[in-house]
């Protein structure tokens, strides 16, 4: 028993330092989708109808809270493999046990609502790029021009190859002379990039969960019964 504990322990640190970069990693690409200027921008532009806005917003949070439960749970694991506590133990596995509950139905909805993002974005570009075509206003122009330098693209491509004055008022002069691409694959292709990034986060993720799990229910039974194995053959004199 006493053998199988220190394994159980070895396997259970090092399974908390890899959920630990886990949880880093999580935060980390929630806050530069949060804030980096190819999610911004659309943030920003999307009007109330369209649903780009709160799932953006939702997804930060959601990554925050799930990162910090990771950690706190590598956290107790670590603690509870060095001090032999059951009640650590305890909470490194509801800790497990909470996240795991937040990663299933994020993977469920990103393989079943994934094409709701790309869908809102396409929404969103197509609105802006509509209102320029039809009366070219400044405020809207601005906006444009910056979806296209920062996904350094240029406007809708025509089927007959020609350029109207939307691509040559809004594009960079790179991609007008150069025929830039078309904006609405570039947006695609960006974001199933960054979607099937974070599917095999999440596929990691839950699989160090899960192992976690195991690992600390485990240690919680092995600490139990090996106390309870040390009590054995002691009496006190009375």
């Amino acid at each position: 028993l006493r053998c199988g504990m220190r394994i159980t322990k070895c396997q259970l640190l090092v399974t908390s330092l890899c959920i630990m970069l886990l949880g880093l990693s999580i935060a980390t690409l929630s806050t530069i989708t949060h804030n980096g200027i190819h999610f911004t921008l659309f943030s920003n532009i999307s009007l109330e109808r369209n649903s780009y806005r709160v799932i953006h917003n939702a997804a930060f949070y959601f990554g925050i809270c799930l990162s910090m439960t990771l950690i706190l749970a590598a956290l107790l694991s670590s603690a509870a493999t060095v001090r032999e506590s059951q009640l650590l133990t305890a909470m490194g596995f509801f800790c497990f046990a909470l996240a795991f509950c937040g990663l299933i139905p994020a993977a469920c909805w990103r393989y079943t609502h994934g094409t709701e993002v790309e869908d809102s974005m396409m929404d969103v570009y197509d609105l802006v790029y509509e209102e320029v075509r039809r009366n070219a206003s400044s405020f809207r122009r601005q906006e444009l021009t910056a979806i296209h330098e920062a996904f350094l693209c240029c406007g809708k491509r025509s089927p007959f190859g020609d350029i109207t004055d939307v691509e040559t008022k809004t594009c960079p002069s790179s991609q007008v002379h150069n025929a830039g691409q078309d904006c609405l694959q570039e947006i695609q292709d960006f974001l199933r990039k960054h979607m099937d990034f974070i599917s095999t986060l999440l596929g990691v993720s839950i699989g160090f969960t899960v192992y976690g799990m195991i690992l600390t229910s485990f240690l919680l039974f092995s600490i139990h019964f090996s106390s309870n194995l040390d009590r054995k053959g002691k009496y006190v004199l009375r």
